[in-house]
């Protein structure tokens, strides 16, 4: 078989940091390269030695040299995102490995860059800038509603819009809404928390609760939206396959005049009754070639959690395949 010899490959360090931004403060990473580009890795002073088959040598090199780009950057490189690296160098995308969270798409309150870690997520946010109204469809972890809130706090700093409005379904998953305390403002407040946490990290509590006194920042369940028009706005509608048929068409036809929406969502977690069609499932079906409308699904591999969160998301998927399970991935757009 062609290039099926074995060689030895040598690769420089530059520095201790770099040595330890790729492999570990105690070379815990070694082990995972090994087993995951299939060759044998021995550090030296100063370089690293490549062996085994010729060519997962060169691609485990080429890979390596791409990651070494990346934290010579000034970023962290964890096992997600060496993973991650080497599934798109076996794809034959080793050169787009440089890509990973080169960007900056916004800064945090307390400073921190928050930048794609995956090229599904820099879809995602080329997506929301070329379109007024951009689906993102996929698993827990993706980034799917944390990035859309960042693009939205750019888009108010930047004076594009007027007002950001978040809103998502209170439906229950497993619990009933009507056992909790409070008045309806305090029973659907855990339906919407993790859009204020997103918001509170990037905005800041002090300047989150003075745009809320202002107007500029609404957070409401989805029921809040009927009978408005929504103008000079960035709305996020989040947990969207919760939605029923007629509150995605209720929801999509609030955008007014220079207002741009985000819809996100993952139709494997419906907690609609058993029998009800999800209105984010209906939508891409629907939508789909649709000027102005971007449709982006994300998938485990964009997960940017701990690695046992992609792995969870993976096996699920599977499972979901062999079972043909009734909430099964939507048709494609």
């Amino acid at each position: 078989m062609e290039n099926s010899q074995v060689i030895t490959e040598h690769m420089p360090i530059e520095s201790a940091e770099e040595f330890i931004g790729l492999f570990g403060l105690r070379e815990e990473n070694i082990a995972l390269f090994r087993a995951e580009l299939g060759v044998d890795i021995q550090a030296g002073s100063g370089e690293i030695a490549l062996s085994g088959d010729a060519d997962k040598v060169e691609l485990a090199k080429l890979t390596l040299e791409k990651m070494s780009e990346i934290i010579r950057r000034g970023e962290t490189v964890d096992r997600t995102r060496i993973r991650y690296a080497i599934g798109l160098a076996e794809e034959g995308n080793a050169d787009r490995i440089g890509e990973i969270m080169r960007d900056v798409i916004a800064i945090t309150s307390r400073g921190r860059q928050v930048k794609c870690k995956t090229l599904g997520q820099r879809t995602y946010v080329d997506a929301i800038k070329q379109n007024t109204c951009t689906f993102a469809v996929g698993p827990a972890g993706t980034g799917k509603t944390y990035l859309a809130i960042a693009m939205a706090v750019v888009a108010m700093k930047n004076k594009e819009i007027e007002r950001i409005i978040l809103t998502r379904p209170a439906v229950e998953a497993g619990e009933k809404l009507g056992f909790l305390p409070g008045d309806l403002a305090q029973k659907v407040d855990p339906y919407l928390r993790p859009l204020y946490d997103a918001l509170h990290e990037m905005l800041g509590l002090d300047a989150y609760q003075r745009l809320v006194e202002r107007g500029a920042i609404e957070v409401a369940p989805l029921a809040y939206m009927r009978g408005r028009t929504l103008n000079d706005a960035f709305i996020i509608l989040d947990e969207a396959q919760n939605t029923t048929s007629e509150q995605m068409k209720m929801f999509l036809t609030r955008m007014g005049m220079g207002s741009k929406m985000v819809i996100t969502g993952d139709v494997t977690q419906i907690d609609l009754p058993i029998g009800k069609k999800s209105g984010l499932v209906e939508a891409l079906e629907v939508l789909k070639g649709v000027e102005d409308i971007g449709i982006v699904r994300l998938t485990h591999r964009d997960v940017v959690r701990h690695e046992l969160v992609q792995a969870i998301v993976k096996a699920y998927e599977k499972y979901a395949l062999r079972n043909n399970d009734r909430r099964g991935p939507a048709p494609r757009p």
